[in-house]
């Protein structure tokens, strides 16, 4: 999910219209057109900007260069963009560390951290998380890439907590090479892996019991594959330590489809492997598992409703299931009976959907959706539920991390509190503080949230927090901004962001809707708005922005909305759907031509989520909510700020392209062109609310 809050005070000078003399804007850029016309299922589509597509096209690149400046320098004739500038830096360069992605492996605790003004996270790990004297730095990114290119994209200790997996990547295109590292000194092993993380199935790592080798992913290398396919067919091999890499053996995954998506986890007591393969991020789940000795057997299948499974310590495999429970259900399964046939339930579904769970000695934690926010629920094995852990504001309690015993860790955050660490302990009973909290210049004492739900015109209540100054008149006259997502079951949770306090101190309004597409109600509420009815995000996302302005809160002149990656699709779909409903947007990597999305390396691997043009009825359904192929002629639209990077490896920076340049031909030519929506062709209109 891709959040960049600190640019709401972009959108502050969209919404604000603030107008200044200043240096003469450059010419804006003009992008001919090149019409070509594709076929599906009976419709031709027409595109005047498929050239676009061609990252070194001379006229595809000569727009996108002018559009920056242009950009640029509309927003550096501001007067007000200095100070705003010099309150986000205030804001947002605190020097507080945050920690998260903890792991426990053996009396050690591994962490990310952010510690500004460096500019990658790097990993650290500690013997006491009430005692940060202990720390250690394992491996810095920032050292060993003084530019700040390199990242890390995962990480993999070794049970004994002696080694640890870092896959390393540069310039942001996440294709990872894995490098082996002594723990306690961060001395690096020669041993140094290629191709075990992209930027389109991620990757993943896991050491065998006595770390004396290590299973990871790996994408074909060149001359295995065609070019085209290269970013596909992960598959699983093992590395023995200190051996050449020419001698690893392949291990699993030529049965895998072309999009599998692998992830890694050993036992606790380093005797099992477990192989989790995603088809790709639609949600669909199977698991292999390698016993001692044995080989590897498939025990859930796509269609089994298996969407997580864990070892726990004792002896079993706790399995999340959705298959009939949408709210989800959680599943014992005996590792010496690893058959779907010997899984029982123990946590049945509730009210609330299940967003994540740890199994420790003798309990369950068992993290629980509450329409966006979380709570933590414990049982015992049997499944006996035990107790509530709460927050006192709206907030997140992150996926419970097992270290010893049933100890363990549990990060959380608000919009008005910084992320933090906790534990609890059975002789507590509750969360306690540890050492690991960020601080923040940014003071929300003044604030307060309000949880408010939209209806839609089915009836669905459509959650929505609010972050705004107390004592705010709700009589239309405060700028907000709407954020949102909405996509792959993944929910909209609280999270604590220092730039909204900017928008606050400008008198605006903050506000975080949930809608369908994500996970906030399980998976039903994921299934309402995907595929062919991912439209139906789009039209939620419309009814939370009419609410607003309904309930006086803004008004749509003083409206903008903001989502990024799929977010951006929300975004791009309700602005051109329904463009009479804000008067500011910004996008953030979004996709817009969604007919053409799948032909991208990573797009094929959205196909479970937004569709394929394969499939005729799939197709038809795009077509519908496509933001690129619902621009019309005569329409004014919002003002949109749409970001991109050239070297994203999720979304490709055409998306941006094409769909600024349509929505925007009006400006640049004194002409709109209009390609015809399905839904006209039929004769009938798009829906309104």
């Amino acid at each position: 999910m891709h959040r960049r809050i600190p640019l709401v005070a972009l959108a502050l000078l969209l919404v604000s219209h603030a107008w200044a003399a200043g240096p003469k804007l450059p010419q804006k850029p003009k992008a001919p057109k090149k019409t070509v016309t594709n076929k599906y299922w009976g419709e031709t589509v027409r595109d005047d900007y498929q050239y676009m597509e061609n990252s070194s096209d001379p006229a595809a690149k000569k727009w996108a260069q002018g559009q920056s400046r242009y950009a640029r320098a509309w927003l550096d004739r501001h007067p007000e963009r200095k100070s705003i500038l010099a309150r986000v830096i205030a804001l947002t360069h605190s020097e507080s560390p945050d920690y998260h992605a903890g792991t426990y492996r053996n009396g050690t605790y591994f962490f990310m951290k952010d510690q500004p003004p460096k500019q990658q996270p790097f990993l650290v790990a500690m013997t006491s998380v009430m005692d940060k004297g202990t720390e250690r730095t394992v491996v810095d990114p920032n050292v060993i890439d003084s530019t700040g290119g390199t990242s890390i994209d995962f990480f993999a200790p070794s049970l004994d907590g002696r080694y640890v997996a870092v896959s390393l990547s540069k310039n942001g295109t996440e294709d990872g090479t894995l490098h082996l590292y002594r723990a306690d000194t961060g001395a690096a092993l020669p041993d140094v892996i290629p191709k075990v993380n992209g930027g389109t199935a991620g990757g993943s790592a896991t050491w065998n019991g006595d770390a004396s080798g290590i299973y990871y992913t790996r994408y074909p290398h060149e001359g295995e594959r065609a070019p085209e396919d290269l970013p596909f067919y992960q598959q699983i091999y093992y590395h023995k330590l200190g051996t050449p890499i020419s001698e690893d053996t392949y291990v699993l995954g030529k049965e895998f489809p072309k999009i599998a998506e692998i992830e890694l986890n050993t036992s606790p007591d380093g005797q099992y492997m477990l192989a989790d393969v995603s088809n790709g991020d639609g949600g669909e789940h199977a698991f292999w598992l390698l016993p001692p000795g044995g080989t590897w057997n498939q025990f859930a299948a796509f269609e089994d409703g298996i969407i997580e499974s864990k070892f726990g310590v004792d002896a079993a495999l706790y399995l999340l299931s959705r298959k009939d429970m949408p709210r989800k259900a959680i599943l014992r399964m005996p590792l010496q009976y690893p058959d779907l046939h010997h899984a029982a339930v123990v946590v049945p579904e509730t009210e609330n959907a299940i967003e994540a769970y740890t199994p420790a000695a003798t309990r369950l934690f068992v993290t629980e959706m509450v329409g966006g926010p979380t709570q933590m629920r414990i049982y015992d094995l049997g499944g006996h539920a035990q107790g509530l852990v709460t927050m006192p504001e709206i907030s997140v309690l992150g996926n419970a991390v097992r270290t010893s015993g049933d100890t363990v860790l549990v990060r959380s955050q608000g919009y008005t509190q910084p992320p933090a660490y906790y534990r609890w302990t059975p002789a507590t009973g509750r969360l306690m503080s540890t050492a690991l909290r960020q601080t923040s210049p940014a003071d929300f004492s003044d604030c307060e949230v309000k949880r408010v739900f939209a209806e839609a015109p089915d009836g669905t209540k459509l959650p929505i927090n609010i972050i705004m100054r107390k004592g705010t008149q709700q009589d239309g006259s405060s700028p907000a901004i709407l954020y949102g997502y909405g996509a792959y079951g993944l929910s909209e949770q609280p999270y604590f962001e220092p730039g909204i306090k900017l928008w606050i101190e400008q008198g605006g309004i903050y506000a975080d809707a949930s809608v369908r597409g994500g996970g906030e109600y399980g998976d039903a509420w994921h299934q309402a708005a995907r595929l062919g009815t991912k439209k139906q995000s789009m039209e939620d996302f419309a009814v939370c922005a009419r609410y607003l302005v309904e309930k006086g809160y803004t008004k749509k002149e003083r409206l903008a909305i903001e989502g990024g990656s799929a977010g951006g699709l929300l975004v791009y779909g309700t602005l051109v759907h329904y463009p009479g409903f804000m008067q500011a947007a910004v996008a953030h990597v979004g996709y817009g031509d969604v007919l053409r999305t799948e032909l991208a390396p990573n797009g094929e691997f959205n196909t479970t989520e937004f569709g394929t043009v394969k499939d005729s009825l799939q197709f038809h359904g795009m077509y519908g909510y496509s933001p690129y192929h619902h621009v019309k002629d005569g329409e004014t639209y919002p003002s949109v700020l749409a970001l991109t990077g050239v070297n994203d490896p999720r979304v490709p920076a055409w998306e941006t392209f094409k769909m600024v340049v349509l929505m925007f031909l009006f400006d640049q030519l004194g002409v709109k062109y209009r390609p015809v929506p399905p839904s006209e062709k039929s004769g009938k209109s798009v829906p309104s609310l």
